[in-house]
């Protein structure tokens, strides 16, 4: 497949995109000595609203660095590059609701959607910060590092996220059932 025409797939061979996001973190590791982070973005971007909240903070003066930082310009690079895939792929969209499965599970409200939305990402943020830092930060970086802890924690991360989602999605659909 030619590289433009790839360029406009609605959808990509996991195995490709898996590739290349290993290459993504393997330069950026090994040409920048940075890691690929998520959440360190909030971190120090919420570090304008912390330092008015708490002027006198240690944390928000010499903890957390607020300001353009590597991990800003990944959040800002990624949304970018999804911007840009989903208009070559002709799949952007601007949508208040998800697909069917999602209101099949919990209804059509979007307000609820987005109370769930929020409190998921509250605790996963909560529980990056415990962790000392995230899910991308450990999974791709750590595992492309060869770090066994990147390895056990992606193991427990799919030992507790498939019992989830089979916990949350039970409900059995009608274009999924065996005939």
């Amino acid at each position: 497949m030619k590289p433009g025409r790839a360029l406009r797939a609605t959808t990509w061979s996991p195995y490709a995109a898996g590739a290349l996001l290993g290459v993504t973190a393997t330069v950026s590791m090994a040409g920048f000595g940075k890691r690929l982070s998520g959440a360190g973005a909030y971190q120090h971007g919420s570090g304008y609203v912390g330092r008015v909240l708490a002027p006198h903070s240690v944390y928000w003066k010499y903890v957390m660095p607020t300001g353009l930082t590597w991990e800003i310009w990944l959040a800002l690079g990624t949304l970018l590059g999804a911007l840009a895939s989903a208009l070559l792929s002709g799949q952007f969209r601007l949508r208040s609701m998800p697909d069917s499965q999602w209101q099949s599970v919990f209804g059509p409200s979007v307000y609820k959607r987005w109370a769930i939305v929020f409190l998921g990402t509250a605790l996963i943020e909560l529980a990056a910060g415990i962790a000392g830092g995230c899910t991308a930060s450990l999974a791709v970086s750590g595992g492309a590092a060869l770090a066994p802890g990147a390895f056990v924690f992606m193991a427990c991360m799919f030992a507790g996220g498939i019992p989830s989602a089979r916990f949350i999605y039970r409900k059995s659909r009608p274009d999924t059932e065996a005939p």
